[in-house]
């Protein structure tokens, strides 16, 4: 903060500058006129005095006006390249009380207004925090500059819960819901929260939070871990391991808690068979879906599109959300084209072709290489996302 305030300091001086030069020209102003008043009194002077000569008779006429012209003479002389009287000025006080008051007012205004500590959180960010301590008072600090920071909120919680602290994590994670939305992320960490918070005891707001989680995004990881724990702590022990396993199935062959949750399903497993029981075979996988699509352009529309014009071909559902659900992009030079669009084309996780029975292929030129919006398009009957015969779409109609 020290080259902040070194920097404003400057500032300063260079305002109280424009302030001060005015009051130090007007002195010297002031100094000019009290010189040029002196000069003019010393000439009305002179002349009173040749005036008394003459009528004394000890000066003759043409003496009298030797005289004048010399005395005139002299005091044109003395005020020569004095500038004009002032016709008005300011108070000598106002400027100097200006000066004083800009940077009073100005520090005030900006300890006020201003985002001092915020640059000083931005600094210490910069810097590696030595302890998890630090970071809490950091991101804290952070909180209270920036209450409706949701990434703020976010990281603050999860530092909670690496603290052992679930009852404040539950509190951040809730504001965080507030700031952000009901995002399924959020609401698992939450109920995860809460859940520890009340000493690992299920309630219907646990379970309520859950299951808005998992309606929204079915592959949620903290929620199916926690639904795992919580089945497994009441010796749930079937549930327990679909969970797990619903859960191992979203991380990556390289994660670490890979060993750990594998662990967990093999001693609710075992748990299970000591009871009598017998692990259920999970359902099988829905097969992944994929359509096969030739797109063309029609004869019409070949003379008015141009060879870079982007198209984009996309499936989306007939009843469900908006927002495509696999996408690829070309040009126009690219057509006619046949291209697969499947799973591994969602534009996000939990919109993907097999989750949706129904769907509708289209195919939109754009010259301003809008996904959105274009000039002309081609859409295709609604048909099973499990189709597997080839189709055919053609771009034959303008985009309205």
């Amino acid at each position: 903060m020290i080259d902040f305030w070194l920097a404003a300091g400057l500032l300063l001086l260079v305002a109280l500058s424009f302030l001060l030069i005015p009051v130090l020209r007007g002195r010297r102003a002031q100094l000019e006129e009290d010189r040029t008043a002196l000069n003019v009194a010393l000439y009305q002077e002179r002349v009173a005095e040749l005036q008394t000569q003459q009528e004394e008779g000890v000066l003759d006429a043409a003496q009298m006006d030797t005289g004048r012209a010399e005395a005139a003479r002299e005091l044109l002389a003395d005020t020569e390249g004095v500038a004009a009287p002032r016709v008005a000025r300011l108070g000598k006080p106002l400027p100097l009380l200006a000066a004083v008051l800009v940077p009073v007012l100005g520090l005030g205004l900006y300890l006020h207004f201003g985002a001092s500590d915020k640059v000083e959180l931005t600094r210490e960010f910069a810097q590696a925090p030595q302890s998890m301590e630090e970071m809490t008072r950091r991101l804290e600090r952070a909180v209270a500059a920036q209450p409706d920071s949701a990434e703020g909120l976010y990281f603050l919680g999860r530092t909670y819960m690496a603290q052992d602290r679930p009852g404040d994590a539950a509190k951040i994670f809730e504001r965080t819901v507030n700031v952000a939305g009901r995002e399924p992320e959020l609401l698992g960490q939450w109920a995860q929260a809460q859940y520890f918070a009340d000493g690992k005891k299920w309630s219907d707001k646990i379970q309520a939070l859950t299951d808005e989680a998992l309606k929204a995004d079915p592959k949620e990881v903290t929620s199916l871990g926690l639904l795992g724990i919580a089945a497994f702590e009441s010796q749930r022990y079937q549930d327990a391991i679909d969970y797990w396993n619903r859960l191992l199935a979203q991380l990556p062959p390289e994660d670490s808690s890979r060993g750990a949750l594998e662990g967990g399903i093999a001693k609710a497993t075992e748990k299970l068979e000591a009871g009598g029981g017998k692990v259920a075979q999970a359902p099988a996988a829905k097969p992944a879906a994929l359509l096969k699509v030739t797109v063309d352009l029609a004869p019409a529309l070949k003379a008015k599109v141009q060879p870079g014009d982007s198209v984009f071909i996309f499936a989306r559902a007939t009843s469900g959300p908006p927002a495509p659900l696999a996408a690829k992009r070309l040009t126009v030079a690219d057509l006619p084209v046949t291209v697969e669009l499947g799973d591994a084309d969602a534009m996000m996780p939990q919109l993907k072709l097999s989750n949706f029975p129904e769907v509708q292929l289209v195919a939109r030129i754009s010259r301003a290489g809008q996904p959105t919006a274009g000039e002309w398009i081609g859409r295709s009957q609604p048909l099973a996302s499990s189709t597997t015969a080839p189709q055919t779409l053609t771009i034959d109609s303008p985009d309205k």
